[in-house]
């Protein structure tokens, strides 16, 4: 017989009202992990010598207060308004998660002031702290081979017009478009730029691959074989010079010019040649080709899709693809791939292979905007700059932390939104006994996370031992 509702409200447990308890709670119980990872990083010497001076007096807060509370307040992830720091400044428990005294939370309108005090010559140093972080993770994980990608990212900004170099962008959206360099999940450097400039504008990716690989060849290894994957905005024959000059490799999508169409429709359909994985299957016709301009020829390969997760495309559904590459052409960058037991590399295959891997370059962009913000929240351009660096910053410590303390519990490959669910959006008390501050959790969050296993991994990661003199790293 069915129990009747009555029955069971008889022996629930009801509220019978509800009070404010002096408890310190918090529901962001993973920042305590994020906070004790990055205080033990031994980063905040190295901002602080960048932008310690930026303090004029001993009044207000240090800058790696403010810098520790904006690297939380982007892996929260709650809200983008800078209202919300005046939010979390009445939040004991999310201060105590933190690690930080109630009382040296930042107001909203402190952080206003101090993106308000940028101007260039200090924004720049942002790029050198990337480059610092680059290193660091460079010579943890030590590939035997360096894969870069360069890519402009169009952050819309449409109704802030308001705002310097707000402007139209090539996705019809007005924003701004900084050009941005990756290595697999990270970014490593930036441009940042108002939105009319288009990806190869001016010597800005001349100076920014001049400058990355001089540095991956004296601070990591002189022989490492270093790929660059490009799309069509850079196909550029002066950049294929500057690659060229630099001994590095490139993949670099080109323009299918009428030239082109007519001299693949001509060739017959034995001399195209198929590659083959498990969800897809291409066709290819390698062939060399000198442009107008171009002082010497260079190798091509026209991809065409006939199979994607294991569908057949209609015909007119097959988009050609045409990539030029210095790979299997002889120069320098075959000889290190050979001595690094990546001959294999130069083969037509891998290189498309390779190329369709840009994917993963592409969704960095993604990535960095779920993780933080398009929309900018300043109207002077400088301050502007200064906030997407620090998000950058801040994603990349992101990405190590994931690497280097979240493995176990949530796929690399996560955006933040599901690290967020998952790792750090926990209910936790905060108690003091003894003298001693300690974090508690539920027993079902400390089985469910593994709690004793990321605590430890958070008090000892790899610290940010640079080795370097901090002037050799200047951005270009």
């Amino acid at each position: 017989m069915a129990e009747s509702l009555s029955s069971r409200n008889a022996t629930a447990p009801l509220f019978d009202g509800i009070e404010i308890t002096s408890d310190t709670l918090t529901g962001r119980g993973g920042l305590a992990l994020f906070s004790r990872y990055v205080r033990n990083l031994e980063l905040f010497p190295h901002l602080d010598r960048l932008f310690g001076s930026m303090r004029k007096s001993s009044k207000g807060l240090p800058v790696t207060v403010l810098f520790h509370q904006f690297f939380c307040f982007f892996l929260d992830g709650t809200s983008r308004h800078l209202v919300r720091f005046d939010e979390l400044k009445q939040d004991e428990g999310y201060a105590a998660a933190i690690e930080t005294q109630p009382g040296h939370m930042a107001s909203s309108h402190a952080i206003k002031r101090f993106f308000g005090a940028f101007w260039w010559p200090r924004i720049w140093l942002f790029r050198r702290l990337l480059l610092h972080l680059f290193l660091w993770r460079l010579k943890l994980e030590a590939p035997p081979v360096v894969v870069l990608g360069i890519d402009a990212m169009v952050m819309d900004n449409d109704e802030a017009n308001v705002r310097h170099g707000v402007q139209p962008t090539y996705k019809k959206v007005k924003g701004f478009a900084p050009l941005q360099m990756t290595w697999g999940r990270f970014l490593i450097d930036a441009v940042f730029r108002g939105g009319k400039k288009h990806s190869n504008s001016g010597d800005s990716v001349e100076q920014m691959v001049r400058h990355v690989v001089t540095l991956i060849r004296k601070h990591y290894r002189g022989d490492v074989p270093i790929l660059l994957r490009l799309d069509s905005g850079f196909f550029d024959q002066k950049l294929f010079e500057l690659f060229e000059e630099l001994r590095i490799g490139y993949i670099c999508v080109g323009k299918l010019y009428p030239d082109i169409k007519a001299f693949a429709a001509q060739v017959p359909a034995c001399a195209w040649s198929e590659y083959k994985r498990p969800d897809k299957v291409w066709h290819f016709l390698e062939f060399g080709d000198r442009r107008g301009r171009w002082m010497k020829g260079r190798r091509a390969l026209l991809t065409r899709p006939l199979a994607e997760d294991g569908q057949w495309l209609l015909e007119f559904a097959r988009p050609d693809t045409l990539l030029y590459t210095n790979l299997g052409m002889g120069e320098d960058i075959d000889v290190l791939l050979q001595a690094a037991g990546l001959g294999h590399w130069t083969e037509p295959e891998h290189v498309i292979r390779l190329h369709h891997s840009r994917g993963g370059d592409e969704l960095v962009h993604r990535a960095l905007k779920e993780f933080g913000s398009e929309t900018l929240p300043f109207k002077r351009f400088a301050a502007n700059a200064a906030f997407y660096y620090t998000m950058a910053v801040a994603f990349f410590l992101y990405e190590s932390f994931k690497e280097d303390v979240t493995e176990s519990v949530v796929p690399l490959t996560s955006y933040a939104t599901k690290l967020r669910r998952k790792a750090i959006d926990f209910a936790a008390k905060i108690v003091r006994s003894g003298g001693r501050r300690i974090l508690k959790v539920t027993r079902a969050t400390w089985n469910e996370l593994h709690i004793p296993t990321l605590w430890e991994l958070s008090r000892a990661p790899p610290p940010v031992r640079l080795g370097v003199d901090a002037r050799s790293l200047s951005a270009a």
